[in-house]
């Protein structure tokens, strides 16, 4: 039901339910938890995608089986835990209700223009228990957020990107987010990864505190600063050489 294969720096985790729109029961769950586990463990992949499979990202909970467990790490198996590396999702078709919890998870979103999002388990009274009330407004703002919590609505990939909840829309979600992990892939990691932790240690911090916490996430990377202003020095990267176009 979900399964785990690198290519090369990125790891892909699918989830694999076709006859349920890759909903998650427990034992879903528990595979996802054991798939992000084996993601930090392995040195050799520095960013993960998250992805359904048969073009559906996931409609969520389980509602036939509704036998999820409040854990730990989150009813869907991670929501509630963090990873040290880079995490992007890959969506089409559905992204709704838990789905679109586990999508918030992920630091970046690619989508197709068949994606739809929105938290459609406000019709059953379902509450969002995997981060979703906390995630989403910190990603497209109180108004927004609101507006998705309380009325259930859908919101096609477009009006995502506008919003800042898709980052991409692409032909290919899967292929897409892969190429963007081998981009990040590409950079001196120890930088890539104290960037990404002082962001969200600084969440919710005055700017005072904010900077401290900048200060001393960066700290930590000075070696590869000292480094990279050796490799600039003798003549690499100059012009803008190395630098993503889009």
């Amino acid at each position: 039901m979900v399964s785990y294969d690198r290519e090369g720096p990125v790891a892909t985790i699918t989830i694999d339910r076709p006859d349920r729109q890759n909903a998650i029961d427990n034992e879903t769950a528990s595979e996802l938890g054991d798939a992000w586990n084996r993601f930090e463990a392995d040195d050799n992949a520095l960013v993960g995608v998250l992805h359904g499979a048969n073009g559906t990202f996931s409609a969520g909970a389980d509602l036939k089986a509704m036998d999820l467990e409040d854990t730990p790490e989150g009813w869907l198996g991670f929501t509630r835990r963090e990873v040290s590396k880079p995490t992007i999702a890959a969506i089409e078709g559905h992204c709704i209700a838990g789905g679109l919890e586990m999508a918030l998870w992920c630091d970046l979103r690619v989508a197709s223009e068949s994606a739809t999002l929105g938290c459609f388990e406000r019709r059953f009274g379902v509450p969002l228990v995997d981060g979703g009330t906390q995630r989403l407004p910190r990603i497209v703002g109180l108004g927004r957020a609101l507006e998705m919590i309380l009325t259930g609505r859908a919101v096609e990939a477009e009006e995502a990107r506008e919003w800042g909840l898709v980052n991409r829309i692409v032909d290919d979600p899967l292929e897409g987010a892969i190429e963007m992990g081998q981009v990040i892939a590409q950079f001196p990691q120890e930088t890539v990864r104290s960037d990404r932790q002082a962001v969200y240690d600084g969440l919710g911090t005055s700017i005072e505190e904010g900077l401290a916490i900048e200060g001393w996430h960066g700290s930590r990377s000075l070696d590869t600063a000292y480094e990279g202003a050796d490799r600039f020095a003798g003549g690499e990267g100059r012009g803008g050489e190395g630098v993503p176009e889009n």
